[in-house]
């Protein structure tokens, strides 16, 4: 499974079938998101390495080294940098 540095402080292990957002949330991450389908951007992000695939249509505007993690999976070890999140909070 790759590996997802986010922020260059932590590093967390890709599920193959989750995008990168279901993953992070699954690892105990809050990122911001609003749409989770690419419409909205709130989730952008900057690829600063690594490969990633969308599973679906990106209709936000993004850079040529941004990515949507609402509709990409993790291809190959990636490294993710102005990722927006929170530790989520244990009930």
């Amino acid at each position: 499974m790759p590996t997802i540095k986010i922020n260059s402080l932590t590093s967390i292990e890709s599920n193959p079938s989750n995008t990168l957002l279901e993953t992070m949330e699954q690892a105990g991450l809050d990122p911001e998101y609003n749409c989770r389908d690419g419409h909205c951007g709130a989730c952008r992000c900057t690829l600063v390495s690594g490969e990633v695939e969308y599973v679906g249509f990106a209709m936000a505007y993004t850079k040529n080294n941004e990515i949507l993690p609402c509709i990409c999976r993790a291809k190959t070890d990636i490294e993710l940098d102005d990722i927006a999140h929170q530790i989520k909070k244990r009930a």
